[in-house]
This record gives C-alpha cells, structure tokens and sequence, in this order.
C-alpha cells in the first residue's frame, strides 16, 4: 500500500477540519501565568489545544474542549525568554518542534540543566520545580502533553510572587490572575493564594545532574523500530513513554514509568502508507515534519508541520505520506489500547 491508495470516501469534511488544529491558528495567550511581566518573560505565548490546560487566565482560549484523559498545549518564545521555575502534579512531556531550549531544575533553576533541540523529547517527573529558557537564535515553539483531565494548577517557586506582584499581577486562591495594574479588582470573597512557602519547597523532589541528563530521548536517538507499524514498507513506529504493548509487538518507551498518556514517534518515508484501522480510545497526533495524509471515516486532508489533529475514539482512520513525514502520536493510557482492523 502507497500514500495513494489512502481514497477519500463519505465522510463529513466540516467534521474532520473541526479535528484539526493548524499551526497557522494557533491562538495565543500573552498573559496566562502569574510571572507574564516578569522580566525576561513578557514576550512569550502559551497555548491551549487540547483539554483546558493550567492557565491562570480565565480568557485563555481553548481550541478542543473536548476530554482526552490528557492535555495538549504549546509554548512559543523567542530568543532570551524564560519560563519561570514551577512545578506540576501531573507528568510534563514536552517535544521540541522548533528552536534551542535550556531546561532548568530546582527553585532556583540551579540544581541541574539539559539542553534540547528540534525532534527531542524531555519529559519531566511529577512534584519538581523546572523552567525553561530559548537559548536559540530564532523563536522557537515547545508541543506539550500534561496528564489528567484536569492537570492540578502550577506551583510557583516563591520569588515568581514577589515579582509578580511588584509587576501589578496577583494570583487568587482559586487559581485566577487578577491584573491590578489594568485596574482589575480581586473578586469578593475569593483570597490572594499564600505565596509558595519553605515547607512548600521542602516537599518537592530535588533532580541531580544526573536525573536531569535521562529526561531527555535525543532525535537522534530515536531510532528506526521494524515493530508495530514498522513491520509496513518505509514505515518505523517507536514507542518513546508508555508501557510495553505486546498486541502490537512494541516494548516499552525509554520513559516507561507512568504519565497516564503514552507517546510514540511515526516516521514515513515518502511514499508509504498505514492502512485502515481503528482504536478504541483517545489518539492526537502532531507533525513534527513533512506532511502527513490522513482520512478518517472517509473524510481527508493534509497536515504540516505544527499541526495536530484529535481522531475520534473508534473511527476509522489511515495514513499515509507522498513526501515523507515524522509524526509525534499521543495515546491515552500508560499503555494504549491496541490497533483493530477495520
């Protein structure tokens, strides 16, 4: 089977476009976290794709409400920006589409620091403080998975407060942003969140050197996998998070502990194709490069590089490449549920 063998048949086209998030309209929020005037941070955008994310801005602009038992999101920055030192309850994986990251642990962002480029993936453990820097030349753009449905709020280390507050933002107890230098009032009854304390920090995990150095797969070393999908012509399928998945003859990702989500890597050389197949669960899938042709329940279309698409729990679904693509694929689940035939 071919790229052209993948036809068009009866399906609704307004459907599927509905399904699909264009890099090109990705809308952006400049001010959805308590540290957006602090300096260093002002210029950097964040995004909400899938699932309501962590925003603290109510005006955070969601493109598929839609629950996926994960999140998908985005962060654009150009060179110098920062994302301040915070931490998550639930897993953070972050694939690297586009420019040079500096990824830093600890309160201070000082306990450890990996770098990444395009294609790599770095994964991050629950309950740790991380922030992360655009050490390129060129704006660069992070896609994100967060686990849950509901992924918890951030946790700030303590000194994003003070700056946050001298630069008019004020974070409330209930998660919302209060902006006091435009003159917004903190709504009646509802708190300032108590700023991140000492035995707040204490209880998070420290992450050596060490730690920092495995939570990294290089592009590199994403390798060529004859199993799964890899068994088709100029097809590879690597699992990268996830457990192992005998039904489909794929072993373990490298991050195998649990994130509630798995993750795998789909490389197509040009000209080769997936055939029909159905899941019975949340599949997303991401274009890190080239171009991918995709129909789902008989409707197609094109995907390029940055854009995702949300399939359907049980459509009917195939790919395939006339150019060749690599493609970042998201499961629900620490193991997904297996491929049936359709």
């Amino acid at each position: 089977m071919t790229a052209a063998d993948v036809k068009t048949g009866e399906g609704t086209q307004t459907g599927l476009n509905e399904r699909i998030v264009r890099y090109r309209d990705l809308v952006p929020c400049r001010n959805a976290f308590i540290d957006t005037r602090t300096p260093g941070s002002q210029e950097k955008e964040n995004f909400t794709i899938i699932g309501p994310g962590v925003s603290e801005n109510p005006e955070q602009y969601v493109h598929i409400a839609e629950p996926h038992g994960f999140n998908i999101g985005g962060a654009r920055q150009p060179p110098h920006c920062v994302n301040s030192q915070h931490s998550h309850d639930t897993a953070e994986t972050f694939v690297v589409h586009s420019g040079r990251w500096r990824f830093d642990f600890g309160e201070e962002g000082t306990d450890a620091q990996v770098e990444a480029g395009p294609g790599d993936i770095v994964s991050f453990p629950t309950q740790a403080f991380r922030g992360f820097v655009n050490i390129g030349t060129d704006t660069g753009f992070l896609w994100s998975v967060l686990g849950g449905d509901d992924p918890g709020r951030v946790l700030w280390a303590p000194k994003v407060f003070a700056l946050a507050r001298d630069y008019g933002l004020m974070l409330m107890e209930n998660g919302a942003l209060v902006d006091t230098a435009r003159g917004d009032r903190p709504p009646e009854g509802i708190r300032p969140m108590t700023p991140t304390s000492a035995a707040d920090v204490a209880r998070l995990s420290r992450i050596s050197q060490n730690v920092a150095n495995g939570l990294v797969v290089r592009a590199e070393a994403q390798g060529v996998s004859g199993q799964g999908w890899g068994q088709l012509p100029g097809v590879a399928e690597l699992a990268i998070i996830g457990a192992a998945s005998p039904d489909e003859n794929l072993p373990a990702g490298a991050f195998a502990w649990p994130h509630g989500f798995s993750v795998r890597k789909l490389t197509l050389q040009q000209g080769a194709a997936i055939p029909d197949h159905r899941r019975a669960a949340a599949e997303v899938l991401f274009v890190h490069a080239g171009a991918l042709e995709i129909v789902v329940d008989g409707a197609a279309a094109r995907l390029d590089p940055g854009d995702t698409i949300t399939i359907p729990v049980g459509a009917r679904r195939a790919y395939g490449s006339a150019e060749g693509a690599t493609v970042f694929v998201v499961h629900g689940g620490d193991r997904a549920v297996p491929v049936e035939n359709a």
